[in-house]
């Protein structure tokens, strides 16, 4: 049951959405604390994709906490999935060797090699419960595996067999019908929804099988080789005696299921017996649950047998990656939270997941569109500093910059991105030089330590040094290029007089704009001071060729970071060097 929340000039989605899953918890459960709720499977890296289904919750949760009342975010960690697939790409796993872990829980499946972590789900969940803390996302984490294992849901899993052939006849309306064509583009089921088993379901997930002793939404895992290839041969009623068969193996055994906790149930009916379980209000899920037969369409009709109800929630779109595909969790090489914490503020972040609604996809930038997000959130946090930002953007904002227990740490001279990431670029990790070049971008108020520009600094740092292609990184010329500046005509030479005749007065980072830009209006009998609109159209021109030859004695190309800033970490007697003075 989806909300559908209208457009209103003066709140943003999290405040519509926290409106309605108030009332509707109130309505549910009076006085009893709000449960909203996430479910995250560490079958390999938890990307950014992951992400949404625990950052929608968590800022409608928060919205909730603010206005003062009681709000339990969960985090469902699915550890006891089976594990379906080796992933690719992912260091300390030869992939022929772990194949023959498929069919294991999570947890049963040993760590990467190198990893401190006792198996793969714990070694996957660290990172994530990492970067939820860098989020300042709070949340209260259950694990599947302790769950199962623990007996907690035995009484559920003996009501949903008692319940079988009801469940059976819900998921029977949708067996029959094919999934509906894929449209070109739409995004195949995520590695969530088969987490489960080799699926069955319309969907391609998993809900359950026809066995010797009729449908079964349970399966055993193995006693021998651990694995879920199992079937049930038979099951008694009123003893709950059952016997399995394992395919893997040959391994065969007879348990009384009401004190057995080596299995779980299929996953269509495992979400909807926790909805009940644990009185989750609100739950998103991903587009392709909108699909007839998915486990959340089901799982709606399957929650009654449980005594529960449907969580309300929007689906939330995709997240892509500037110049990457769809991201699946089981692949290796895609972007995880702390792919991106290394190279933006937690702020930042934030911001990309809060000024979307659930329903519109974006992209986290990892390329060179990571310094135009970054402006933007400067100038987002001008205007919300001076008062001309609108309100749902003043909404955003606040949800980007803390939580309800406060705000997040932050940069205390936030300098822009793109000039600290090409000072980082050129000073290639001399911290002193660095300091040294900031610290004279503004004369007034000079900083004095690299501590005031961090954490910032660092991510641009780990951008440079993680992101851009060794190609395109700045390496300042030791020697003049004689030859070019032998070959410069009357007019060139003249543009390089100017600029050399300027730098000691105009020796900040302002100052050397104004220089840079003015150098060719001079030349051409204009003010320095000119604007665009007073000027001919080949002054811009003249400004590229201009700009293009200084690249060109200073690195060697026609392109490269910022000139001023450039200007400024070369230094005044290197440049006058450069520009054979």
């Amino acid at each position: 049951m989806p909300i559908v929340a209208q457009s209103t000039e003066t709140t943003d989605w999290v405040s519509r959405f926290a409106d309605e899953v108030i009332e509707e918890s109130e309505r549910r459960a009076p006085g009893k604390p709000v449960v909203v709720a996430s479910g995250l499977s560490p079958s390999g890296p938890i990307h950014l994709g992951n992400l949404r289904e625990v950052m929608t919750p968590h800022l409608v949760a928060d919205e909730i906490r603010r206005r003062g009342h009681q709000v339990r975010h969960l985090i469902s960690w699915d550890d006891y999935d089976r594990y379906r697939k080796v992933p690719k790409g992912i260091a300390g796993v030869d992939e022929e060797s772990y194949k023959e872990h498929i069919g294991k829980p999570l947890t049963s499946v040993p760590a990467p090699k190198g990893s401190s972590h006792p198996n793969w789900a714990e070694h996957f969940k660290a990172a994530m419960i990492e970067s939820l803390a860098e989020l300042g996302v709070e949340f209260d984490g259950i694990s599947q595996t302790e769950q199962y294992t623990n007996g907690v849901y035995r009484e559920q899993i003996l009501h949903a067999i008692k319940h079988r052939g009801d469940i059976d006849a819900i998921l029977d309306q949708y067996r029959t019908k094919k999934a509906p064509a894929k449209k070109q583009g739409q995004k195949p089921v995520d590695e969530a929804e088969l987490e489960a088993a080799e699926g069955s379901g319309a969907a391609g997930e998993d809900d359950g099988s026809s066995t010797a002793a009729g449908y079964f939404p349970y399966k055993p895992y193995c006693g021998n080789c651990e694995k879920d290839l199992t079937s049930v041969t038979f099951y008694d009623d009123d003893s709950t005696e059952l016997t399995y068969a394992c395919t893997a193996c040959g391994f065969s055994e007879t348990v009384r299921l009401n004190e057995f906790n080596r299995g779980k149930l299929v996953w269509k009916v495992d979400w909807p017996m926790r909805w009940a379980y644990e009185g989750v209000v609100f739950e998103p899920s991903g587009v392709d649950h909108s699909s007839p037969g998915s486990s959340f369409q089901v799982g709606g009709q399957i929650v009654g047998i449980f005594g529960g109800k449907q969580p309300i929630g929007p689906m939330y779109a995709f997240v892509g990656i500037s110049g990457m595909a769809k991201m699946s969790s089981s692949k290796g090489g895609v972007p995880t939270p702390a792919d991106a914490l290394q190279i933006m503020e937690p702020q930042l972040l934030r911001w990309l997941y809060a000024r979307r609604r659930p329903n519109q996809s974006f992209k986290v930038a990892f390329d060179q569109e990571i310094q135009r997000l970054y402006d933007e959130w400067d100038r987002l946090d001008a205007k919300v500093a001076d008062g001309s930002a609108l309100p749902a953007d003043v909404a955003a904002h606040a949800r980007a910059v803390g939580t309800a227990a406060g705000e997040l740490p932050r940069t205390p001279r936030p300098l822009p991105y793109r000039t600290l990431a090409s000072v980082a670029d050129i000073t290639a990790g001399h911290e002193d030089q660095a300091l040294r070049i900031l610290s004279e971008l503004d004369p007034d108020q000079p900083l004095t330590s690299l501590d005031e520009a961090r954490p910032r600094y660092d991510k641009a740092e780990a951008w440079i040094n993680t992101h851009v292609p060794a190609d395109q990184r700045t390496i300042v010329r030791d020697e003049p290029d004689a030859e070019l500046l032998k070959s410069l005509d009357e007019a060139s030479q003249q543009s390089l007089r100017l600029l050399l005749d300027g730098l000691a007065d105009h020796w900040s980072l302002d100052g050397l704009t104004h220089l840079v830009y003015g150098v060719p209006k001079v030349q051409a009998g204009f003010s320095a001071d000119a604007t665009p609109k007073e000027l001919p159209p080949e002054i811009k021109t003249a400004q590229r060729s201009f700009f293009a030859l200084l690249y060109h004695l200073l690195v060697g190309r026609d392109t490269g970071p910022r000139l001023p800033t450039l200007l400024l970490a070369v230094g005044q007697d290197r440049v006058r060097a450069l520009l054979g003075q």
